[in-house]
């Protein structure tokens, strides 16, 4: 009988305890305060969770740091161009309240006190998201947070430059209080060392062109991709958990988008949050931000309780 040929893994697996291992030397820089200040509402990460996970990650993230610039250094002799600085662009991705935005700012206040003390800049994808009124004129403001949302050819233009080492990178302002993009503010990126950039949809290929053209996408960009992982039912809950305690903070400011759910009773407004997610969220999920978890450099699986219980690292 022909023995069957070996199934292709496309990633190392690890344990929590294996990949801490692989934190070698690399010192801890945040303090349990740090840790507090840079967590978000529902993501209860603490300081050993840090450097269980972030600590070997950022380790991995120094060599391949170090491994890009030697490539770009043999690219501009060989070409005969000038050398300049090109920054190194990091991807986190993965569902709505699955925690990318405390895993990005860990990651950017660890990355920030190399010895070397790179220029870590911090972006998330909400800023290029179309207006609430293009949304609604379009006919797809219930689609919010879906790729067709989303400004792409500004987005993947301001990748671009970025790489590019262009000056002074204008990013729009989002505001998660009024729910929309603010007219006229902006903030400017201004040649990082590394880049970090946070959101739903990063490593979305898009549509190719039948005619066989060149496009580029803005996960082209990435130097190095993190998809953060969870199952659907505890993405529920989390969103769930983040909604109401919004509703008793951020959600009572007057000029909140939000400020009617506040009012809500409390059936009510859980009736809403579960309507939002599964109409909304759990679509974009399945649909657009879930199938892109195979396209990861790393792969972070939380368990029920939001801490990290695996990891899986992509085979180079």
């Amino acid at each position: 009988m022909a023995k069957r040929p070996p199934v292709l893994a496309p990633y190392h697996h690890f344990t929590k305890a294996q990949w801490s291992d692989l934190r070698a030397d690399e010192p801890m820089t945040l303090t349990a305060e740090d840790i507090k200040r840079l967590r978000t509402l529902s993501d209860p990460i603490s300081l050993e969770e840090a450097e269980e996970i972030y600590l070997p990650l950022t380790r991995l993230l120094s060599f391949y740091v170090e491994a890009i610039q030697g490539l770009h250094n043999v690219s501009t002799r060989f070409l005969e161009t000038p050398d300049q600085k090109v920054p190194f662009i990091i991807g986190v991705a993965g569902s709505v309240a699955v925690g990318k935005s405390t895993t990005a700012r860990i990651l950017q206040a660890l990355l920030q006190r190399w010895p070397s003390s790179p220029k870590v800049d911090l972006v998330t994808t909400d800023g290029f998201l179309h207006s609430n009124a293009v949304l609604t004129e379009r006919g797809i403001m219930e689609r919010k947070g879906f790729p067709e949302s989303y400004d792409r050819p500004r987005f993947v233009q301001f990748l671009s430059d970025i790489k590019s080492g262009k000056a002074n990178v204008q990013v729009p302002v989002y505001s998660h209080l009024v729910y929309d993009v603010v007219p006229g503010s902006e903030v400017t990126i201004d040649r990082p060392d590394i880049l970090i950039v946070e959101g739903l949809n990063i490593l979305q290929p898009g549509d190719l062109p039948r005619d066989g053209k060149p496009i580029v996408f803005a996960s082209d960009f990435l130097d190095f991709s993190i998809y953060i992982d969870a199952d659907n039912d505890d993405l529920e809950a989390w969103f769930m958990e983040r909604f109401f305690r919004l509703r008793e903070t951020a959600f009572k400011d007057p000029t909140s988008f939000f400020r009617r759910f506040a009012e809500m009773s409390e059936a009510d407004a859980g009736e809403f949050g579960k309507m939002v997610w599964r109409t909304i969220n759990l679509p974009n999920l399945l649909d657009n931000v879930l199938p892109t978890r195979g396209r990861a450099d790393l792969v972070l699986k939380k368990g029920a309780n939001h801490l990290i219980e695996t990891v899986q690292l992509r085979r180079v």
